[in-house]
């Protein structure tokens, strides 16, 4: 096992899940205080309440944003690791889940860039329910066929970089990048701290750019906001029409000089994005790291968002997912599922808080939503009552409240999934609809192997978020169910899922 999972029983820490205030309109703000003494940690992040439970008849129709970003997984395994607090705001589920690779169909139709997956299972923590997963596959391009890229590394100097696991470790993954280049792509540099300056503009040499990366050291105050307005012109002078163009910004997220507000930075993002340069975010170190605003403006930037807590983790994204992490194959992807009352009562999302969107956004494409990359994949599962079992919600007393009873002659499918998309090129979307058969319902048995793992994964999140719904399913129970594992990543998964149960399971001891 690689030197960061020899976990040992001595520094095995207790698991803490801390409160938060409610912020207007049903988000919570929050700011870490983990272990750090009073003052020390100003790590931000933004939560959302655990999704709600949905009566199908009143609410048949659930409509979400895709989400490739994996920052969230990275983020909760540096806490586990080091012994930290894990705040229930830090956890996005959906994050968790999409950090790994499900054994989803590549793409059978060259028009279409992603396939469709659905299955049921059993849910591992309540016989009433059952569990349906909808997974996309990307198309994957090799590295020698994707498109020339024009990016522009924007590096954060200032003096919060400092940290071994902030510049250093900065200068490690983008050296690892500009290795993996071709002579075709371009790259410039951008850095700021208390003030901005470009050190290199569109170079070809990676020679030259791992030298510029070299140099740089840290101190001073932080001009996130006018360096992004340089790193924006700075795309725009060295677009390749056709061509990635997009900003790769490496920071803590700690911006104190020019536009701090993040409100302003999400402005300026969103001006931005509509001249084709994408924002990818790299998130670094800890006691101040601000994620809020760093998944924010990736969100919005149509990129996507990593932590990058070791070498290995940069390699991953920045050299072994470098297609998935810069070729975008699909924008503003959507997902709506309607169910059918005939077959299920209820159902909960799991996950994708913050990217629900309302039943008239699917259809509407002036609506932003989530971008796929080449060989990037997306899951999402719900927990669904089928029709006839006890659900989470009581029936309702008068008959007026109740909902109708439905003729068996709809019983055919117990949802549809239907998938709206753009074409990177084109402004209009294409539809995609995919049935779940009836059929299912009756064969759902207890979730097995890629299934099994998937749920288990879910199953870590929500129990870090506190969701009462799992009732007293144990870190213990999710380390059974994802079970022996030959990857590496899954490996480690059920270390953390060990780690984190061990002062609450003697099992795991």
């Amino acid at each position: 096992m690689r030197a960061h999972l020899a976990i040992t029983l001595a520094f095995l820490p207790v698991l803490v899940l801390s409160g938060c205030g409610q912020a207007p309109g049903g988000s919570v703000s929050y700011e870490a205080v983990n272990d750090a003494a009073p003052g020390e940690n100003r790590e931000r992040y933004d939560g959302h309440p655990v999704s709600p439970v949905h009566q199908v008849a009143a609410e048949p129709v659930s409509t979400f944003a895709v989400d490739v970003d994996t920052g969230a997984y990275a983020n909760v395994r540096r806490m586990l690791l080091g012994g930290r607090t894990v705040p229930a705001e830090a956890v996005r589920t959906e994050e968790m889940i999409n950090y790994f690779r499900y054994d989803y169909p590549l793409p059978d139709d060259p028009f279409v860039p992603f396939s469709v997956t659905t299955d049921l299972a059993t849910t591992p923590w309540n016989p009433g329910t059952r569990l349906l997963r909808i997974g996309l596959r990307g198309y994957d391009v090799a590295r020698s066929q994707r498109p020339p890229a024009n990016l522009v590394f924007m590096v954060d100097v200032s003096g919060s970089m400092q940290d071994a696991d902030k510049l250093p470790l900065v200068k490690q993954a983008l050296s690892m990048l500009a290795d993996a280049l071709r002579p075709d792509d371009s790259i410039s540099i951008v850095t700021y701290a208390g003030f901005v300056e470009t050190l290199v503009e569109g170079s070809h040499d990676p020679a030259e750019i791992k030298a510029a990366l070299d140099g740089l050291a840290a101190s001073g105050s932080t001009a996130g906001g006018p360096a992004l307005e340089r790193a924006y012109d700075t795309a725009r002078a060295h677009f390749i029409p056709g061509g990635i163009n997009r900003i790769v910004m490496a920071t803590d997220g700690d911006f104190n000089v020019g536009l701090s507000d993040r409100e302003s930075l999400e402005e300026m993002v969103r001006r931005n994005r509509e001249d084709g340069v994408t924002l990818t975010t790299l998130g670094f170190g800890q006691g101040n790291y601000n994620d809020a605003m760093m998944e924010a403006v990736a969100d919005l930037g149509n990129g996507n968002h990593a932590y990058i807590d070791s070498a290995m983790e940069a390699r991953k994204v920045l050299d072994e997912e470098l297609s998935s992490t810069l070729f975008t194959i699909a924008r503003d992807v959507k997902v709506q599922v309607e169910f059918n009352p005939a077959l299920v009562s209820q159902y909960r999302l799991i996950g994708y808080e913050n990217r629900g969107l309302a039943e008239q956004d699917f259809a509407d494409d002036r609506v932003d939503a989530g971008e796929i990359g080449a060989g990037h994949q997306v899951t999402a599962l719900y927990e669904i009552v089928p029709a006839g079992e006890a659900g989470w919600l009581a029936p309702r007393r008068y008959a007026a409240n109740r909902a109708p009873v439905v003729p068996a002659g709809d019983g055919g499918e117990i949802a549809t999934v239907r998938l709206r998309y753009k074409l990177p090129e084109e402004t209009r979307s294409r539809l995609i609809e995919k049935p779940v058969a009836s059929a299912l319902l009756a064969e759902a048995s207890m979730p097995r192997r890629d299934m099994a793992f998937a749920v288990a994964v879910a199953a870590f999140g929500q129990k870090l978020r506190g969701d009462r719904r799992l009732g007293d399913f144990g870190y213990a129970d999710i380390a059974r169910l994802a079970g022996s594992q030959n990857d590496y990543w899954r490996q480690e998964f059920v270390q953390l899922a060990r780690l984190a149960g061990h002062d609450a399971d003697p099992w795991l001891r």
